[in-house]
């Protein structure tokens, strides 16, 4: 792999525009790597509405942002540590609040709506990240980050919210910093990210809510406390897992395909762009545009609001 001097990285960084190292065949990136958003504290859960609008939050500082051609404006500042998000089939914005809830936003109003903070009576640890199928249900991951010292449910997993339930089930329990979660496009699949570990696990979805075992999908590359903390899928079914090293891109078999490297650690992605074909990768302190080849993977067919 090609490598550059500090200063030439630093120089590239400061022009808003990074090196695309090696790009993957038939996935990309395409281009250079653009920093579209800068001067944020923690960003976290891109999520593209489908019409033009890109949301993400900045956790420490308690905001939902909104990317809507080239500008960046304040979508709430009081987002209760608002972590993954993700819009749903109705367009409402759907949100992991680390202040212990699963919410929904609509997107013109503003107004906030709790969908679930509690399982048999306690509240969640620290909701991080979710992703929405075809039903509207809603998957969601329940680790230990900014949760209270003594974990309120007494251990880490995750947890499924029907389509206009009010009660959420236990899909997977006891984990180790369940982190990031996804669907495989045909949504047979359901993978959990774990922070602490190398190992993605993926679980066969029986039916919504209801999964099989556990299963290990792939180890990414690095040290053994390697994990992964947010990813993307694309419309060919590779995972990608947002790493120390960058993106690193697995085929929906488990196979190391190559990494996307960044000039800060990513946290998360997500596909957009009105061809799809934009993947935006929150990154510590900015938000990333990188151009690919491949064509992004979008859940649940929706009509957002206009």
């Amino acid at each position: 792999m090609q490598r550059f001097s500090p200063l030439l990285v630093a120089l590239l960084v400061i022009a808003n525009v990074a090196y695309a190292a090696d790009p993957i065949p038939g996935v990309g990136p395409a281009g250079a790597v653009e920093r579209v958003s800068l001067g944020h504290t923690f960003v976290e859960g891109p999520a593209w509405d489908g019409a033009g609008r890109l949301y993400f939050t900045d956790i420490p500082s308690n905001t939902i942002h909104v990317l809507e051609q080239g500008r960046v404006t304040a979508f709430t500042t009081e987002s209760r540590r608002a972590n993954g998000l993700m819009l749903a089939a109705d367009g409402r914005l759907v949100a992991c609040e680390m202040s212990g809830a699963l919410v929904a936003y609509d997107t013109k109003t503003k107004a906030r709506t709790v969908l679930a903070s509690e399982f048999k009576g306690k509240p969640f640890n620290a909701p991080n990240d979710l992703v929405i199928d075809r039903t509207g249900g809603v998957y969601f991951t329940d680790p230990m980050f900014g949760a209270p010292a003594l974990l309120p449910q007494g251990q880490q997993g995750v947890y499924y919210l029907p389509a206009g339930g009010d009660q959420a089930v236990s899909v997977a329990q006891d984990l180790k910093a369940p982190n990031g979660v996804l669907l495989s496009p045909d949504e047979n699949t359901l993978y959990v990210l774990p922070s602490a570990s190398p190992v993605m696990l993926a679980y066969a979805v029986e039916s919504p809510g209801r999964l099989g075992p556990a299963r290990e999908f792939c180890r990414t590359k690095g040290g053994p406390n390697e994990g992964s903390d947010g990813g993307a899928m694309d419309s060919q079914g590779n995972v990608y897992l947002t790493t120390s090293s960058g993106v690193q891109v697995f085929s929906s078999a488990g196979d190391y395909l190559g990494t996307i490297e960044l000039p800060e650690h990513p946290a998360n992605c997500t596909f957009g762009g009105p061809d799809l074909k934009t993947l935006y990768v929150t990154a510590r302190t900015s938000l990333y545009a990188v151009p690919m080849e491949v064509v992004g993977h979008r859940y649940a067919p929706r009509e957002p609001k206009q």
